[in-house]
């Protein structure tokens, strides 16, 4: 067994939301459509750019980790998405698939015991796995707290 177990084991409790985090599905789940698009008074951001930015850095963060040939989008705006709302509900859904699709896929290379949390890519400057991880972890958690605020602000939160 590898000595880090236990770390790769927190690690993935807090990418998937543990704690004090909320978590993604519970956040997600039965979002109303027709409000996807809406920003509530006082937000910069609608669900939907929410939670495309979510999915949009996550990917890059996976993408970056697994191989040195993964050009980022240009910042800020490959990371957002050009629209206030989805097309309609299977772009929302997509959007979900792709989110939980890219964290299951993150997940997987933190379990693997073959993958050193610890040894710095090759590429870029000094990030590790280790690091990518509570990267996306601290990430997903500060911006599914904004998109659970604007489901309340916007009625759309009963818990």
């Amino acid at each position: 067994m590898p000595k880090d177990t236990a770390l790769r084991d927190q690690l993935i409790y807090l990418l998937e939301g543990g704690n004090a985090h909320a978590k993604f599905d519970d956040v997600v789940k039965g979002f109303p459509i027709e409000l996807a698009g809406k920003r509530p008074k006082g937000s910069a951001h609608s669900a939907w750019e929410l939670l495309e930015h979510l999915r949009l850095a996550q990917n890059d963060i996976l993408r970056f980790s697994q191989s040195g040939d993964h050009v980022s989008p240009k910042w800020p705006e490959g990371f957002w998405p050009s629209t206030a709302g989805p097309a309609g509900k299977p772009e929302w859904q997509k959007s979900i698939r792709a989110f939980r699709k890219d964290l299951v896929e993150f997940e997987e290379m933190v379990r693997d015991p073959k993958q050193n949390l610890h040894k710095k890519f090759p590429w870029g400057d000094g990030q590790t796995l280790l690091r990518e991880a509570l990267l996306i972890a601290d990430h997903n958690a500060y911006h599914l707290g904004q998109l659970l605020l604007v489901r309340q602000l916007l009625g759309a939160w009963s818990k």
